[in-house]
């Protein structure tokens, strides 16, 4: 359902969230950390900030930083933001006036509702909360989101931090 630009992005908005600050980070240095390339994380930053989740930050001392809260993005911004408007349109000439529609139609109606609703229900600051597993157990190796989380002392485990 998600496309590797979503999924990626993601990964990219935790990272700011847990290792950004205040500060912005390069859109290269996001991309050494959660394992992209650096010409697909510059296209990903661009959409972005376009969609006015992300800031940009021009100079030697530039990069990105969340232009809003995590509390304020919403998954559906996300995802939105790097695939476009989530729209169902099942049956061809359908319109928005009443019509009879097929048991098709209807089921994907109430599928494409149910996702919108559980997109917008989740944030970027629940998402970050528990990015990988916080019950000492190892992470899912298959997991497309997993970013480790700073041990006590502050250093990342598992990654390099800047």
């Amino acid at each position: 359902m998600l496309t590797q630009t979503s999924e990626s992005a993601l990964k990219a908005l935790i990272y700011l969230v847990h290792y950004g600050g205040t500060e912005p980070v390069p859109p290269r240095e996001i991309a050494e950390q959660i394992g992209a390339s650096p010409s697909y994380m510059a296209k990903i930053t661009r959409m972005l900030v376009k969609t006015n989740i992300l800031r940009s930050h021009r100079g030697s001392l530039g990069g990105v930083s969340l232009s809003r809260s995590p509390e304020s993005i919403s998954l559906l911004d996300i995802v939105e933001a790097c695939q476009g408007l989530l729209v169902g349109n099942y049956c061809e000439g359908m319109t928005d006036h009443p019509a009879p529609t097929c048991a098709f139609h209807t089921a994907m109606v109430e599928v494409h509702e149910a996702t919108i609703s559980i997109l917008s229900k989740w944030t970027l600051a629940k998402l970050a909360e528990r990015p990988a597993p916080n019950d000492g157990r190892t992470p899912n190796q298959f997991c497309k989101i997993n970013i480790p989380l700073p041990s006590v002392n502050g250093a990342m485990m598992g990654a390099k931090v800047r």
